[in-house]
């Protein structure tokens, strides 16, 4: 009976040590595969009529723009939902308030490492803020110019600048000056530009010529007709093409004619009020772009 007893024990710890050792194998198995583990992310986040893109790589995070001030809960919610604890990089393109609105907000919400910004001033309150808000946290701002290289993680950014402001009734025209980078990480290309014009497009063509072509790029000016020229579409040949807008907008955003000359050049086109955030995540030879709507 004893001899049964000692077997009936050692079997029900073998059992024990078989569902032991099943749980530990379940506990280490390796994630799902995708792109986005241990990727580059970039994020087209939803903050209606503005921009505000998210890139994250390496455990380091930029931000580039922030949307209007309407659409300041709707910014921060996305970004923590992103799982931000800090802004490493804040670049701002321009001053215009659909492109800084949010910052008071982010400033709130996040310590901020550097600033990268266009460097042209703008007039408006909300720009003195932005400027105030920098100063007093004492957080180093650089101007985003030619020549200027930064990181996310191991993606690498490169500024692109026109050889002279362009000016407007006898001042820097705040569109066409926005600051214009790519962002690089292996075969992966993305060009961001803020919301320059056909006259910005043309003088970039001139200075760089095929640095400029991307993957990826993100559309200027939330598809206006003045931007994304078929001169400039030929230059930086995008396989993807993101627009940030919203839905029913007062401008007609995004304009046939920009939507036109883009599937003309076999682009497709993502668009925020019709995907919601658009996410891009790279491995720096592949990458896949979803919408969460």
């Amino acid at each position: 009976m004893k001899q049964i007893m000692r077997l009936t024990t050692a079997f029900l710890m073998m059992v024990v040590l078989f569902i032991t050792g099943c749980a530990s194998e379940t506990k280490k198995a390796a994630p799902a595969a995708g792109l986005s583990n241990g990727g580059l992310v970039v994020r087209m986040l939803d903050v209606g009529q503005g921009d505000a893109l998210l890139i994250q790589h390496g455990g380091e995070t930029a931000l580039v723009d922030s949307g209007d001030v309407g659409a300041r809960d709707k910014l921060i919610a996305q970004l923590k939902k992103a799982g931000v604890q800090k802004i490493d990089k804040l670049i701002v393109t321009h001053a215009h308030a659909d492109h800084i609105g949010g910052l008071e907000a982010v400033f709130a919400n996040f310590s901020v490492g550097e600033v990268y910004d266009s460097a042209i001033p703008g007039s408006t309150k909300l720009y003195r803020d932005y400027l105030k808000t920098v100063k007093e946290k004492k957080i180093p701002f650089h101007a985003a110019k030619d020549g200027v290289n930064i990181s996310v993680g191991a993606a690498h950014i490169a500024f692109f600048s026109l050889p002279s402001p362009i000016q407007e009734e006898g001042k820097p025209d705040l569109n066409n000056n926005s600051a214009v980078f790519r962002l690089q990480l292996g075969e992966f290309s993305m060009l961001f530009t803020g919301d320059i014009e056909q006259a910005a497009e043309e003088k970039l063509i001139g200075r760089y010529g095929s640095k400029l072509a991307s993957k990826v790029l993100k559309v200027a000016h939330h598809g206006s007709r003045t931007s994304t020229s078929t001169e400039f579409l030929r230059t930086v040949k995008p396989e993807t093409a993101l627009i940030s807008l919203g839905a029913g907008n007062d401008y007609g955003h995004p304009h046939q004619a920009a939507i036109r000359r883009l599937e003309q050049s076999k682009a497709k086109v993502f668009r925020t009020d019709q995907n919601g955030t658009i996410a891009i995540e790279a491995d720096g030879k592949q990458y896949q772009v979803k919408g969460e709507k």
